[in-house]
């Protein structure tokens, strides 16, 4: 079995400050794994790498000219070349990313990924319907955006327009704000949930499912006692426990080769009756309890376990997978 190889990659538009990150970050002592590193450009900016100044060695870069050379076959034999331990990846911009994990060998795996952008171009991009279409398909996978010459959007109305550009794409992506004098500030702009956590009765939209799913996770006190509706598939499955199902979905965090099932254990006398697969509308009492199946997930494996309070046959939505943002 190819052993795993860990990929770094690096998107954002052109002359969005994508190489000099990345130089940067290889001139920092603290990136050095051991491992040697292919780095990997799929674009040529203004800036060129200075290999010169790198904090270590054994670093093989090498260029794709055009997006007919981003193939697993081309990709595997530039892994062989170079004998990497692990991958960055300097993204173009204007291809699709899911061109790129369509490429990637089974054995390379997303690590990190972090997006760059100018703010001199930032709003010009968000109000082009092509452009603002290539920017949300590099941010819905990325952890963090970096908005270099932020002189340039250091006002309210700039930040806010950022802000729910991003949203739009993620809301697990942070926005840090990259000053002249080389100081950071972030975005700290509070996001409300797409429904009501404090009506009498949680209505979970179809397309929101992913965000209640890792909120309720993240903060499940807050859900502890709560009632809850949502459209969900049934799982029939021995890990939900005695007299029980998982309702969930099936959720993507960033390419198809991320999509996994999703949900919570939940007691119902009549699980039996559920077709495997099924659609159903769910109105669950959510209580704080310990469950085998969070061993490993969350401390003393005490997690969200639903008391089904009623089960109704429903509709396959529009999207049969969501997302977690």
């Amino acid at each position: 079995m190819a052993r795993q190889i860990p990929v770094y990659l690096f998107v954002g538009q052109l002359e969005s400050g994508k190489t000099k990150f990345i130089q940067e970050t290889m001139e920092d002592p603290q990136f050095d794994s051991g491992d040697k590193t292919l780095l990997l450009v799929c674009e040529e900016g203004e800036e060129e790498y200075d290999p010169g100044r790198f904090a270590f060695g054994g670093v093989h870069v090498a260029q794709l000219e055009d997006k007919s050379e981003l193939t697993r076959e081309n990709l595997a034999a530039l892994e062989k070349k170079s004998g990497c331990g692990r991958v960055i990846i300097e993204y173009n911009g204007m291809w699709l990313i899911q061109e790129l994990y369509d490429a990637l060998p089974d054995n390379w795996l997303i690590y990190q990924c972090l997006a760059t952008a100018d703010g001199a171009t930032i709003k010009t991009y968000a109000g082009d319907n092509a452009m603002r279409s290539l920017l949300l398909d590099k941010l819905r996978g990325s952890e963090l955006l970096v908005v270099n010459r932020a002189e340039q959007v250091n006002d309210d109305e700039s930040r806010q327009l950022i802000h729910k550009l991003v949203r739009q794409a993620s809301r697990r992506c942070d926005i840090a704000y990259e000053f002249s004098d080389g100081s950071v500030a972030y975005d700290d702009i509070p996001d409300p949930l797409p429904f009501d956590v404090e009506a009498p009765v949680i209505e979970v939209p179809e397309e929101f499912f992913g965000i209640f799913y890792m909120d309720c996770m993240d903060d499940p006190k807050k859900y502890d006692g709560k009632t809850v509706k949502f459209l969900a598939q049934v799982c029939q499955t021995n890990r939900a426990g005695k007299d029980s199902f998982v309702p969930g979905r099936f959720a993507m965090t960033c390419c198809v080769q991320d999509i996994q099932f999703v949900g919570f254990p939940c007691r119902y006398d009549g699980y039996k009756s559920l077709e495997q697969r099924s659609w159903i509308t769910l109105t669950a009492k959510i209580n704080l309890k310990y469950h085998p199946i969070y061993q490993g997930q969350a401390p003393g494996a005490v997690g969200p376990v639903l008391t089904a309070l009623a089960v109704e046959p429903a509709e396959a939505p529009r999207e049969d997978v969501v997302m977690f943002s």
